[in-house]
């Protein structure tokens, strides 16, 4: 994805939760880099546990002076959420859901939205999400799929663009870190095994 789509969402609005101000997407890289999470849904445990793992990172972003933000497509299950602690960073709504379109993130239908959340891997976070006590619930618009981006200060580069092609789909924490240029090592949960039918730990 070149810089032109990030100029292109950078003046998309998008609703500050804590403030309830809106703001431009843009005035998340504006000074520096930014991890930027789109989830699914608020309710979804999938996006609820990446929300969880990628907020391992927020110590060494904050030292880095990366900021970490995570944008949602609707205020359904945002308070659930903030109350929930699932994510350390910035949290924000895009109540068009014009960025999720810019991006071209999936949007599911009625046949393939239960395949796919059916699928391994989302199959494998949710056995570790509720392994770690994370909850869910179907609330809000369960058809709409995220991904992850970075981009750096003043949104020159795109440095991540991964588009979720199942729920399950995430970056990995070391990933994040090595695009970054960051040095460390940050523990994140081991994955579940699973097998046709089910997952175990």
């Amino acid at each position: 994805m070149s810089a032109e789509i990030v100029k292109k969402i950078a003046v998309n609005l998008v609703k500050d939760v804590k403030t309830g101000q809106t703001v431009p997407l843009g005035s998340v890289w504006e000074s520096q880099a930014c991890v930027l999470l789109f989830l699914r849904r608020f309710g979804c445990q999938v996006c609820r546990w990446t929300a969880s793992e990628l907020s391992k990172l927020k110590p060494q972003l904050d030292a880095a002076g990366v900021t970490l933000a995570g944008v949602g497509p609707e205020d359904v299950g945002v308070e659930e959420f903030v109350q929930g602690k699932f994510f350390a960073g910035d949290l924000y709504v895009d109540e068009t859901k014009q960025c999720y379109k810019d991006l071209g993130y999936r949007r599911y239908n009625a046949l393939n939205v239960i395949p796919a959340a059916a699928s391994k891997k989302s199959r494998e976070v949710i056995s570790k999400a509720k392994s770690e006590g994370i909850p869910g619930n179907f609330k809000g618009d369960l058809l709409q799929a995220g991904g992850t981006l970075i981009v750096s200060a003043g949104g020159e580069k795109v440095l991540l663009n991964f588009v979720q092609d199942s729920p399950g789909d995430h970056v990995e924490l070391q990933e994040v870190l090595k695009l970054l240029g960051l040095e460390g090592k940050v523990q994140a949960s081991a994955q579940p095994k699973c097998d046709d039918t089910m997952c175990t730990m």
